[in-house]
C-alpha cells in the first residue's frame, strides 16, 4: 500500500512515518536566495483579531519584520474550522512569502475529529518552529448563577442537554467535551469562528459557558461581563491566584494548554526553513518576548523543525485519546 494511503488512516504511528517521509521529498522551489525576503511576507492566522493566536502573531510579525527588514503582515483567515487558512497556505508557493502561524486545532485536533479534511496536516506543510504555550480558562456570563465549575457541572447533570457552550475552534470543543465527560455532563456545542466572537456572545448571555485564552477573556472579566470559573492547566495562574484549576474542580489530572507554531507550505527549501527557524528562535530568546508572553500568562516554548514535527505527532496521539475518552463523534 502506498505510504500516502497509510497516512490517511490517521494513527499516531503513520503520522510519525509520514512526517519523516515528507521531509525527504525534493523541493519544488529554488533554494532560498541570500536576499530573502525582498518583498512583504504574509503570515496567515486562522482566527479573527483579538485572541491569543492573533496577538502572538502580531508580535512575532513585528519582530520578524525588524530582523529581516521587510514587512511580515498578519492576514486573518478565520472560519470553517481553520480549513480556509489551511488551504490558503497549502496551496501557496513554498518560497517563504506565505507562512502560517497555527494553533493546535488545525494541526492535531482537526485530524482527530474530522473524517475528511480538505488538507493533510503532515504532508501539506513544512514545520518551521515551535513558539508558545497558552493556558485556557473556562468562563460564564457575569449574570450566570454559577460561581464555580462544580456548580455549573452539577446543573448540567441535573438537566442533561440543556446547557450550551461556545466553541471557537475544534480544540476548544474537544477540551470542553473532555471536561463535560469527566463530570458526566451532556451539553450542546455552538460553533464560532474564533475565541473573540465566542466570548463576545457568551458575555451577551447567549450561551451558558465557553473557553478561551486568558488574554482574550480578561478585558471582559475586568469590565464585569464574564466570570472565570477554572483554568485548564496544571497550575493556578499568577494573575488569578484564587481561580482553581479544572483538576481541583473535580477532574484529577486534567491538564491542557493551547500552543502556537510556525509552518509553511510543503517542500520549502531547507536553507529557507533554517533561516526562519533561527530567526524565530532568536525572537523567543529575547527578554522582551518573555515579558510579552508572560503578560498573556503564556510560556515561551522554543523548538526547531525536528522538535515541532515530533511534538505535533505526540499531540495528535493525545488528541485521538481525548476524542475517544470524551466520546466525541467524528464528523
Amino acid at each position: 500500500m502506498d505510504w500516502r494511503c497509510i497516512a490517511r488512516r490517521w494513527t499516531a504511528t503513520s503520522l510519525l512515518i509520514c512526517a519523516g517521509l515528507a521531509a525527504t521529498q525534493p523541493a519544488t522551489a529554488a533554494t532560498a536566495d541570500s536576499d530573502y525576503p525582498n518583498r512583504p511576507v504574509k503570515l496567515i492566522v486562522a482566527m479573527p483579531p483579538g485572541g491569543g493566536l492573533d496577538t502572538t502573531a502580531r508580535y512575532i510579525a513585528k519582530e520578524l519584520s525588524e530582523r529581516f527588514r521587510q514587512p511580515f503582515v498578519v492576514e486573518n483567515r478565520p472560519g470553517g474550522n481553520s480549513f480556509i487558512a489551511a488551504k490558503a497556505v497549502s496551496g501557496s508557493t513554498p518560497d517563504g512569502y506565505t507562512l502560517w502561524l497555527s494553533s493546535n486545532s488545525p494541526m492535531v485536533t482537526n485530524p482527530a475529529v474530522f473524517l475528511n479534511l480538505p488538507y493533510d496536516p503532515v504532508n501539506d506543510y513544512t514545520p518551521i518552529a515551535r513558539l508558545v504555550r497558552l493556558p485556557l480558562v473556562i468562563v460564564v456570563p457575569s449574570t450566570s448563577p454559577h460561581k464555580t465549575l462544580e456548580s455549573l457541572m452539577a446543573a448540567g447533570r441535573a438537566a442533561p442537554g440543556k446547557l450550551t457552550y461556545a466553541s471557537g475552534s475544534a480544540t476548544y470543543r474537544v477540551v470542553l467535551e473532555l471536561v463535560n465527560e469527566q463530570h458526566h455532563v451532556k451539553a450542546n456545542a455552538i460553533p464560532y469562528k474564533g475565541t473573540t466572537p465566542a466570548i463576545t456572545d457568551l458575555a451577551a448571555g447567549n450561551v451558558d459557558y465557553s473557553i478561551g485564552e486568558i488574554n482574550a477573556v480578561l478585558p471582559l472579566v475586568r469590565s464585569g461581563k464574564v466570570r472565570i470559573l477554572a483554568t485548564t492547566g496544571s497550575r493556578r495562574l499568577k494573575e488569578l491566584p484564587d481561580v482553581p484549576t479544572v483538576a481541583e474542580g473535580g477532574a484529577p489530572g486534567f491538564d491542557f494548554d493551547g500552543w502556537i507554531a510556525l509552518y509553511g507550505p510543503a517542500k520549502m527549501p531547507p536553507k529557507l526553513v533554517d533561516a526562519l527557524a533561527q530567526a524565530a528562535d532568536a525572537v523567543l530568546r529575547k527578554p522582551s518576548t518573555t515579558a510579552v508572553i508572560d503578560a498573556m500568562s503564556g510560556v515561551v516554548y522554543p523548538g526547531g523543525p525536528a522538535e515541532l514535527k515530533s511534538f505535533q505527532a505526540a499531540e495528535f496521539e493525545r488528541a485521538q485519546k481525548i476524542v475517544k475518552t470524551a466520546n466525541i463523534p467524528r464528523e
